[in-house]
């Protein structure tokens, strides 16, 4: 079972970087005694096209010629559902349990996601309502993803 956050554009070193890492190594780390073989960081590159429209249907494009075929799909999107972390790592031990081979959670260009992968998507979330930087979202999803598998095992790091 593989994790990965395929985003586009790229994140820059520094301070941001070193917390998503940090997040990235806790998740790997946990996850092993879970069964989660890698949980790594895909970046795709922004659109150059000039429309808004076709900026998201290339990225949404990219982000799916890149996807596995049996991979379990979540797009992350302000206007998604929202759940609750233990929520959350449920879902995400319920798709490990039916032989999920791999989990992808998308993060979109500046412009959002597009019509193609919105409809691809198991599971819109959002992570509230509000719109967030790019690079946040990166390290809110790591987190949430690091927090699931501790949920998972057991972990005190979640406290109810």
């Amino acid at each position: 079972m593989r994790y990965v956050i395929a985003a586009v554009g790229r994140m820059k070193a520094g301070a941001d970087r070193d917390l998503l890492d940090r997040y990235l190594d806790r998740a790997r780390k946990t996850g092993k005694g879970l069964g989660v073989s890698a949980v790594d960081m895909l970046e795709h590159a922004e659109s150059r096209a000039a429309r808004a429209e076709d900026r998201k249907a290339d990225e949404a494009a990219a982000l799916l010629q890149a996807l596995p075929a049996r991979a379990r799909l979540v797009v992350l999107d302000e206007t998604g559902k929202t759940m609750t972390s233990p929520a959350l790592a449920e879902r995400l031990r319920g798709w490990m349990d039916e032989g999920t081979p791999e989990i992808v959670f998308a993060i979109g260009g500046a412009d959002g996601h597009g019509d193609a992968l919105r409809d691809r998507a198991d599971v819109v979330l959002a992570l509230g309502a509000m719109t967030w930087p790019h690079q946040i979202v990166r390290i809110l999803i790591a987190e949430q993803i690091y927090r699931a598998f501790t949920i998972q095992a057991g972990h005190p790091y979640h406290r109810v």
